[in-house]
């Protein structure tokens, strides 16, 4: 489908020219004529110097990020001491698929880099921060609430019934209520580290949005700035010499 526009006074026409060969629907090929600009689409070598290898080292942070956090969530959602929301909504697994997202992005920008695809670049890590914010409350919300209830359970009452008597707690809920202590603290370790991580994430997030953001408006700025051809550069170097002929 084809796309042409002509402009008047206080008038803009757009003609929409279908392809009767195209499997798709007459919507969509409207939508592809709208969208699809090769002006926009098309790789910007000025782009790709003012980003320069930027993007790719930020994308593959957030894809370490990513990974970091499916694996380490992996870790909290599979005992008992995480929050029931961690437990019932997986939200460690979709919150890297999301940062591994945004650092795929990132890195194909620069590869690729494209109007349209950088604009999409600066949407996603925009939202990025929106995401990296919840994480960082989802996992600090978690960590208040990390406790393993069910191991020692006879012995913490035994404890707590001993602690008013002077009967001494015996070697079995030493250990046990020992393991309980290093297993907590292994596990809010582990949360701290994800909180940290997402610290990380924001920090990247902005800093990917920014670069693409002043690449653009250099572009703008740049366009907006180009004059138009001087006519005097395409004057002839030299000029036809006529010479009335001798009176």
């Amino acid at each position: 489908m084809s796309v042409t526009m002509t402009k008047a006074e206080g008038v803009t026409v757009l003609t929409l020219t279908s392809d009767p060969q195209s499997v798709l629907p007459p919507i969509c090929q409207i939508l592809k004529g709208l969208c699809y600009s090769p002006a926009c689409c098309s790789v910007s070598q000025h782009l790709k110097k003012l980003q320069g290898t930027s993007q790719s080292v930020l994308g593959a942070l957030q894809i370490m990020i990513g990974l970091l956090n499916i694996g380490l969530g992996a870790i909290l959602c599979s005992g008992s001491g995480s929050w029931w929301q961690m437990d019932e909504y997986k939200f460690p697994f979709w919150m890297g698929g999301l940062f591994i997202l945004f650092g795929v992005v990132s890195i194909v920008s620069e590869k690729r880099p494209s109007p349209c695809l950088v604009i999409l670049n600066v949407i996603l890590n925009l939202s990025g921060v929106a995401f990296s914010i919840a994480a960082i409350v989802l996992y600090s919300i978690n960590i208040a609430h990390i406790g393993l209830w069910w191991m020692c359970r006879n012995n913490d009452y035994d404890y707590g019934y001993n602690r008013h008597t002077t009967t001494t707690l015996s070697p079995d809920q030493t250990k046990c209520l020992e393991a309980k202590a290093i297993t907590l603290m292994l596990l809010r370790s582990i949360n701290a580290v994800l909180i940290v991580l997402s610290v990380l994430e924001f920090c990247v997030v902005i800093s990917s949005a920014v670069l693409g953001i002043k690449a653009l408006c250099f572009i703008q700025k740049r366009e907006k700035n180009k004059s138009p051809e001087d006519p005097q550069l395409y004057k002839p170097l030299l000029e036809e010499v006529t010479s009335n002929p001798a009176a």
